[in-house]
């Protein structure tokens, strides 16, 4: 389960992400807040707003920061957005001590953070696999997963109760401090042992390549459809979080970080059981997708605030088995010259749907109430399993038939695919090549 740990520069890199994550949770659980409770009336419309401006640069911006990742050093790349991160949450905290922020002071941080972010994530979800074997780049993306998501259970609850006490500014200078960790790690690392894969060059139509990439692969694609369909309508977190605790639930700031925790104890145990996988599988994914639907459903019927913060945690773990297992799989099965662009695309649908979902998501909160919301998201869910279902039966060629025997019952039949073959072989020579060129 643990063992990425095994190498020294994922260790360290492990070691300061999470120090960063826990201050970035504590930051996006008061600028949540904030701005639900202190800079308008409850207006959850307000805080979608503010998520669509820090996610949607990363959709807007996708030809260019993929090819970023894979154009440019991952380690240089990411000690200049990781500093600049923790320059924009020392404005915005010094902002708000000084008692003159406003709404759309938080609107342009979180504009700004999100094109900062834009470069940042494919260039940090690439660079894991310069940290360790490719055999073991599942079980590390998987690692990276419970490492957020422990952030995320304890951020939210730290936050809370510093909120309470010292107020929401300090919250934001924390997380500023906190990304100290991350560059410390990333100025230690051992240069010599980082698997550095051949640099992509500049060149005509290079930008756009992932695209054409993409298109080629209608395993890459069902997961992207997956991916947009759970992450616009269903990911919404904070809006559902938020508006059960202060409008349904009547409680305050510091039960509202309790509940992020809560649900972020799902998501650990689900990263850790992703992480003992050998490899990713398509039908894990639109069975998470499945779950999820089911586990928001089942969110928006509870009666009260302890029993709905138990159904959090079926709500983080289908989640976390979700994007892990999409996550790994794009990884895993894309040519590594390719993969910054790939996974530009992937986190630009991930996170950019939300300027889409959040504001929807918001507005219906506003309008019928948060549960009518978590009902949004249980049918993004379903929705995502029945596309992936049909996906399976249609591009598989898998058939059902009916077998007789002691007991009658149905049983799943695959047929050859000469294209799926021809893929497995490439991905497998692939592998080889891969190997051979970090031993050389």
């Amino acid at each position: 389960m643990f063992r990425s740990l095994a190498f020294f520069n994922y260790r360290l890199w492990f070691s300061g992400a999470i120090v960063s994550n826990i201050g970035t949770w504590m930051q996006r659980t008061a600028q949540d807040w904030i701005v639900l409770t202190v800079l308008t009336d409850n207006d959850a419309a307000a805080v979608g707003v503010t998520m669509a401006l820090q996610l949607g640069p990363p959709l807007l911006m996708v030809p260019w920061t993929g090819f970023i990742a894979d154009r440019f050093n991952l380690r240089k790349l990411l000690m200049t957005t990781q500093g600049s991160m923790g320059v924009l949450g020392l404005g915005l905290g010094a902002l708000i001590l000084s008692g003159h922020a406003q709404l759309w002071h938080v609107y342009i941080f979180a504009l700004l953070l999100g094109f900062v972010s834009a470069v940042d994530s494919p260039a940090r979800q690439t660079f894991v696999s310069e940290l360790v074997e490719r055999e073991n780049l599942t079980n590390a993306v998987a690692l990276n997963s419970a490492s957020f998501n422990a952030a995320r259970m304890m951020g939210p609850a730290v936050a809370g109760g510093l909120m309470a006490v010292i107020g929401a500014g300090w919250v934001f200078i924390i997380n500023a401090v906190s990304f100290l960790a991350v560059l410390t790690s990333l100025r230690f690392l051992r240069m010599s042992e980082l698997h550095q894969m051949k640099r992509a060059q500049r060149g005509h139509g290079e930008v756009l390549e992932g695209f054409r990439y993409v298109a080629k692969r209608p395993d890459i694609l069902i997961i992207l459809v997956v991916i947009f369909l759970v992450g616009t309508f269903g990911l919404n977190f904070p809006i559902f979080t938020s508006t059960m605790a202060s409008t349904e639930f009547h409680k305050g700031a510091g039960a509202y970080g309790l509940l992020s925790s809560v649900m972020a104890i799902g998501s650990v145990i689900g990263a850790l059981w992703a992480a003992r996988r050998e490899r990713p599988r398509l039908r894990l994914v639109f069975g998470a997708a499945a779950g999820f639907g089911v586990a928001c459903a089942i969110a928006a019927f509870m009666p009260n605030y302890w029993t709905f913060a138990a159904s959090l945690v079926l709500i983080g773990m289908s989640a976390i088995t979700l994007t892990t297992s999409a996550n790994a799989t794009v990884q895993m099965t894309t040519e590594p010259a390719m993969r910054g662009r790939v996974m530009a695309l992937y986190m630009a649908i991930f996170m950019g749907g939300t300027p889409i979902g959040a504001p929807i998501v918001g507005w219906v909160a506003n309008a019928f109430g948060p549960r009518w919301a978590l009902g949004v998201g249980a049918a993004a869910g379903i929705v995502a399993a029945v596309v992936g279902v049909v996906f399976v039966f249609k591009h598989q060629h898998i058939h059902i038939r009916y077998r007789t025997g002691v007991r009658p019952r149905l049983a799943l039949q695959r047929t050859p695919d000469p294209d799926s073959q021809e893929r497995q072989a490439a991905t497998d020579q692939l592998a080889i090549q891969e190997t051979t060129s970090r031993r050389t």
